[in-house]
């Protein structure tokens, strides 16, 4: 399954990591460069810079296929946005 995680932090690190040892696609999209570098070092996933509440980086993550999206910033308006987004956008049905 596609999966696109906004957050590259401890949560998004730790949901990334156990997902791609499941099988899953997973791309993880954040502002911080320095995060995604030690994410994509790290583990077999993707990495997107930008900010996830834009529909143009998630659209850059492959939000188009995604099959879940799961938004874990450290912010809450920024995780309700994305979700809305993915939804009423993209159609990702989780």
């Amino acid at each position: 399954m596609k999966t696109i995680i906004c957050g590259s932090g401890d949560v998004g690190y730790s949901i990334s990591d156990k997902l791609s040892k499941e099988g899953f696609e997973v791309t993880v999209v954040d502002e911080s460069k320095d995060r995604l570098k030690k994410i994509s070092e790290h583990l077999d996933v993707k990495t997107v810079n930008g900010v996830p509440s834009l529909p143009s980086t998630l659209s850059k993550a492959g939000a188009q296929e995604c099959d879940i999206l799961i938004a874990v910033t450290k912010s809450d308006e920024t995780n309700m946005i994305c979700c809305q987004i993915g939804h009423s956008l993209f159609q990702i049905p989780k």
